[in-house]
């Protein structure tokens, strides 16, 4: 039987109260938290650690590896996010699976750190991805429980901010610690399990009034569609999203061989230059989200941003396509970081407002997070495919690809019509 929690405007299931700025930023720490310890692999760790496997072809781990984590992550975030509305605890619904999902990430990213072949790697990055979405997808679903309409610019603002800046100290951390694979993997999770304990405990977490729906194969099923043609503007939304995720994969996936077989850079000289590309990366990002989100917000407009932002990131990618310096390097990564921040800081906002049922955010935001999840899967194999082009390491077929893919996503934001 579920036990009732006092009522709370924070958690209202359609929610008008103004949040305040303490829970504001208890939701950056875990968001931040969360993506710290997961995205770190990704960036720069995980690529260390496939050179240590097989220094001769490392391209082909990542290529192997990543995907097949990246599965977890489709299944896992619309899966849990159902199972997170679904919950009744006396901690409330979403908490649980924020806490557990951590801790079962720091397990998974131990698990990677002792990989010492391609099998094991593959089942711990695998877990990693599971138990990332268990948490994510429950703290997506607890930022449409709380922050009302009026706020979710800024909120949205604040979850690209703490994102982005889990990549930028994923990559110092790599810095520091590029001698050391197993503390670079476990340290990053550490942070994550302390800071979403921080939100786990200081905010509210009510229970909805209405007892849920037996969850049965049909239901879990049911958790991997929402109709793109009854909800058109939610199913665009998606499509947007993806596209330019995986724009952006199709890069990030490949930076730091790119400085070595692009640039010509060695490994010592790559990992600080990827490092200080992704500070330019992160400081014109916090440009942008520091005005963008606000200012959405100010004119009630959230298309011009989001689709604005996606053809400006397909520019970067062409820019990277013909660098051949690592000035013209960061100059892309200043022009990328501004278009994603501008990007992240409303395409959130965008997503919780055309919600086909604001009543039952988990399932649909997890429906939208395959939109995150399944690029990172195709990424490195279409990366591959692009690289392979003319014999191979063909790193402008791969950016001209990335960026027109990132077109389209722009374009698709025009026919949404439930938002300005």
């Amino acid at each position: 039987m579920a036990t009732e929690l006092p009522a709370h405007p924070y958690t209202a299931l359609t929610p008008t109260h103004r949040v305040g700025n303490g829970y504001l930023a208890a939701l950056g720490l875990a968001q931040f938290g969360i993506f710290v310890a997961v995205l770190s692999p990704v960036i720069v760790s995980m690529q260390l650690k496939a050179q240590e496997l097989r220094p001769d072809d490392p391209a082909s781990v990542i290529g192997t590896v990543l995907p097949i984590g990246a599965l977890g992550a489709l299944i896992g975030n619309p899966v849990f996010g159902a199972l997170s509305d679904a919950t009744r605890t006396r901690w409330g619904r979403r908490k649980p699976w924020l806490l557990g999902g951590i801790l079962a990430l720091l397990a998974g990213l131990a698990g990677v750190a002792m990989s010492t072949d391609m099998v094991s790697l593959t089942l711990a990055w695998l877990v990693c991805q599971l138990a990332s979405n268990a948490a994510s997808a429950a703290l997506i679903a607890s930022f449409a429980d709380n922050i009302p309409e009026a706020q979710r610019g800024r909120a949205s603002s604040i979850f690209a901010l703490a994102q982005n800046v889990s990549i930028l100290a994923g990559t110092y951390g790599a810095v520091l610690l590029v001698d050391n694979l197993p503390v670079l993997f476990l340290a990053p999770g550490v942070l994550g399990v302390i800071l979403v304990s921080i939100y786990v405990f200081v905010t509210p977490d009510r229970l909805p009034d209405t007892p849920p729906r037996p969850f049965s194969l049909a239901r879990i099923l049911q958790t991997f569609w929402t109709n793109p043609v009854r909800h058109r503007d939610f199913g665009l939304a998606w499509w947007s999203r993806f596209l330019i995720i995986l724009a952006s994969f199709l890069f990030t996936t490949y930076r730091l061989l790119y400085m070595q077989d692009h640039l010509g850079l060695s490994a010592a000289d790559a990992v600080p230059a990827v490092a200080n590309g992704v500070l330019f990366y992160t400081i014109a990002l916090f440009v942008a989200t520091a005005v963008s989100g606000w200012l959405s917000d100010r004119l009630r407009r959230r298309k011009l941003f989001v689709g604005g932002s996606t053809l400006l990131f397909g520019v970067g990618l062409a820019i990277l396509a013909v660098a051949g310096s690592v000035g013209e390097f960061y100059i892309a990564e200043v022009i990328l970081g501004f278009a994603y921040g501008v990007y992240t800081a409303v395409d959130t906002a965008l997503v919780v407002d055309v919600l086909p049922d604001p009543d039952k955010p988990g399932k649909d935001l997890g429906v939208i997070n395959i939109a995150n999840s399944l690029p990172q899967s195709l990424a490195p194999a279409l990366g591959l495919f692009l690289l392979g082009l003319g014999g191979g390491d063909n790193y402008p077929a791969l950016l001209w690809g990335a960026g027109a893919i990132a077109l389209v996503g722009a374009l698709v934001i025009i026919p949404i019509r439930g938002v300005k």
